[in-house]
């Protein structure tokens, strides 16, 4: 596998990704797939990676602040979305070791996620990539007519902010 940067120019494959995570109803609550635009203006310009391997994507991530006041300023939201048929395969733990390396370059010093609590192949990956869960919210909101709970986890970096 091999890391390229997320641009303008393979978002669609990005996006693609993205609709199979959006349609399987435990990744996302988001409903459609932002344009490019919207999506390039809420990621962090550092952190927006997908893995290739032979020329066909196989997942992304990327890391979005998660507020615009300085004191947050270390702290990040990260997204790891692997393709249907890529699943299973270390992909995710592959895209999560770069962007967690991507972080650290950058002085982030927090990584956190807020995961469906029936997504359990998400929670583990992060489990096994050193995040920790740190609490729940319940009923955060609706899907498809549905409330979910979200399972908060952090991963506290041991070299940068200590």
């Amino acid at each position: 596998m091999e890391i390229r940067p997320i641009t303008k120019n393979n978002y669609s494959e990005v996006a693609d990704i993205y609709g199979e995570g959006i349609a399987t109803g435990v990744a996302t609550f988001e409903t459609s797939i932002p344009n490019w635009y919207k999506w390039n203006s809420s990621h962090l310009d550092f952190a927006r990676i997908a893995a290739y391997e032979s020329d066909k994507i196989l997942g992304w991530a990327s890391l979005s602040p998660v507020s615009d006041r300085c004191v947050y300023g270390g702290v990040a939201e990260v997204s790891v979305y692997v393709s249907a048929d890529a699943r299973g395969k270390g992909v995710g733990v592959f895209l999560m070791e770069q962007l967690v390396k991507l972080s650290e370059e950058n002085n982030i010093w927090t990584l956190q996620s807020g995961i469906f609590r029936k997504n359990k192949a998400s929670i583990e990956l992060h489990k096994k990539c050193g995040f920790r869960i740190i609490g729940y919210r319940e009923r955060i909101g609706l899907l498809h007519g549905e409330w979910l709970d979200n399972v908060l986890l952090e991963r506290r970096s041991k070299k940068i902010g200590i």
